[in-house]
């Protein structure tokens, strides 16, 4: 008779919830540090203003968030 085995799978499913609509077409603030992880790994990265997004795309393109200068202008200060 074998002794029965127990084995144990963990597993972290992390869900992220992607924003859409006028966020796209502006560039965000977030931490240099969290920025560059994310664009290294492909990963979703949070802005100051709270829109979660995978950085991918230039952002000189695209006018500063105002609620995201105005959250870095208060940090500043």
């Amino acid at each position: 008779m074998t002794n029965p085995s127990t084995i144990l799978d963990e597993r972290v499913e992390t869900e992220y919830r992607l924003d859409e609509g006028d966020h796209e077409r502006m560039s965000h603030y977030a931490p240099k540090d969290k920025l560059l992880e994310a664009m290294i790994e492909g990963t979703p990265v949070r802005a100051l203003c709270g829109k979660v997004w995978v950085p991918s795309r230039d952002p000189n393109r695209f006018p500063v968030c105002p609620e995201c200068k105005e959250i870095y202008e208060n940090l500043t200060d």
